[in-house]
Protein backbone atom coordinates (compact mmCIF):
# COMPACT_ATOMS: atom_id res chain seq x y z
CA UNK A 1 0.00 0.00 0.00
CA UNK A 2 1.25 3.54 -0.90
CA UNK A 3 1.76 5.83 1.57
CA UNK A 4 0.25 10.30 1.68
CA UNK A 5 2.13 13.18 3.53
CA UNK A 6 0.02 16.05 4.17
CA UNK A 7 0.92 19.08 4.62
CA UNK A 8 -0.99 20.82 6.66
CA UNK A 9 -0.42 24.75 7.76
CA UNK A 10 -2.00 26.13 11.18
CA UNK A 11 -1.67 29.49 13.25
CA UNK A 12 0.63 28.44 15.96
CA UNK A 13 2.30 25.10 17.46
CA UNK A 14 -0.68 24.68 19.81
CA UNK A 15 -3.27 24.88 16.82
CA UNK A 16 -1.45 22.30 14.91
CA UNK A 17 -0.35 19.89 18.18
CA UNK A 18 -4.59 20.22 18.71
CA UNK A 19 -5.34 19.43 15.31
CA UNK A 20 -2.59 16.33 15.31
CA UNK A 21 -3.65 15.16 18.80
CA UNK A 22 -7.66 14.57 17.21
CA UNK A 23 -6.08 13.19 13.87
CA UNK A 24 -3.96 10.83 15.62
CA UNK A 25 -6.87 9.52 17.94
CA UNK A 26 -9.35 9.22 15.02
CA UNK A 27 -6.41 6.84 13.46
CA UNK A 28 -6.96 9.30 10.52
CA UNK A 29 -2.97 9.63 10.87
CA UNK A 30 -0.05 7.85 11.89
CA UNK A 31 1.66 10.28 13.20
CA UNK A 32 2.57 13.91 12.81
CA UNK A 33 5.86 16.22 12.48
CA UNK A 34 4.98 19.89 13.57
CA UNK A 35 7.67 22.81 13.22
CA UNK A 36 7.20 26.67 13.57
CA UNK A 37 7.60 28.18 10.24
CA UNK A 38 7.34 31.85 9.18
CA UNK A 39 4.97 32.32 6.79
CA UNK A 40 4.50 35.65 3.86
CA UNK A 41 1.57 35.81 1.39
CA UNK A 42 -1.04 38.15 0.46
CA UNK A 43 -4.36 37.97 2.05
CA UNK A 44 -7.83 40.20 1.76
CA UNK A 45 -5.21 42.22 -0.42
CA UNK A 46 -2.65 43.11 1.94
CA UNK A 47 1.10 41.76 2.62
CA UNK A 48 1.08 39.45 5.36
CA UNK A 49 4.60 38.00 7.01
CA UNK A 50 3.38 35.54 10.04
CA UNK A 51 4.67 32.62 12.30
CA UNK A 52 2.73 29.83 11.92
CA UNK A 53 2.95 25.72 12.36
CA UNK A 54 3.15 23.00 10.12
CA UNK A 55 1.90 19.71 10.13
CA UNK A 56 3.58 17.18 8.23
CA UNK A 57 1.45 14.11 8.56
CA UNK A 58 1.75 10.65 7.78
CA UNK A 59 -1.24 8.45 6.50
CA UNK A 60 -2.26 5.94 4.00
CA UNK A 61 -3.04 7.15 0.17
CA UNK A 62 -6.78 5.76 0.81
CA UNK A 63 -7.39 7.77 3.90
CA UNK A 64 -5.53 11.11 2.27
CA UNK A 65 -9.12 12.74 0.91
CA UNK A 66 -10.56 11.79 4.52
CA UNK A 67 -7.95 13.70 6.26
CA UNK A 68 -8.01 16.79 4.09
CA UNK A 69 -12.02 17.01 4.86
CA UNK A 70 -11.68 16.75 8.50
CA UNK A 71 -9.21 19.23 8.56
CA UNK A 72 -11.46 21.38 7.24
CA UNK A 73 -14.18 20.72 9.23
CA UNK A 74 -11.95 21.79 13.00
CA UNK A 75 -9.41 24.05 11.32
CA UNK A 76 -9.13 27.85 12.47
CA UNK A 77 -8.52 29.16 9.14
CA UNK A 78 -11.46 29.90 6.66
CA UNK A 79 -9.25 28.55 4.23
CA UNK A 80 -6.52 26.03 6.10
CA UNK A 81 -3.39 24.78 3.28
CA UNK A 82 -3.97 21.14 3.02
CA UNK A 83 -1.80 19.77 0.70
CA UNK A 84 -1.10 15.32 0.11
CA UNK A 85 1.75 14.19 -1.94
CA UNK A 86 2.07 10.70 -2.62
CA UNK A 87 5.31 8.85 -0.65
CA UNK A 88 6.90 5.01 -0.80
CA UNK A 89 8.42 4.40 2.53
CA UNK A 90 10.41 1.36 3.74
CA UNK A 91 8.29 -2.08 4.63
CA UNK A 92 8.23 -1.84 8.15
CA UNK A 93 7.30 1.69 8.26
CA UNK A 94 4.72 0.89 6.08
CA UNK A 95 2.93 -1.35 7.61
CA UNK A 96 3.61 0.43 10.74
CA UNK A 97 1.26 3.24 9.42
CA UNK A 98 -1.62 1.03 8.15
CA UNK A 99 -1.68 -0.83 11.40
CA UNK A 100 -1.93 2.92 13.15
CA UNK A 101 -4.43 3.79 10.65
CA UNK A 102 -6.74 0.65 11.25
CA UNK A 103 -10.21 0.54 12.95
CA UNK A 104 -10.77 4.74 11.69
CA UNK A 105 -13.70 6.51 13.34
CA UNK A 106 -15.19 8.60 10.78
CA UNK A 107 -17.06 12.12 11.06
Amino acid sequence: MALSILYITAKDENEAKNLSKILVAEKLIACANIHNISSIYEWNGKLQDDKEAVIIAKTTDKLAEKVMKRVKEIHSYEIPCILSFPAKGNKEYVEWVEKATKNKVFF
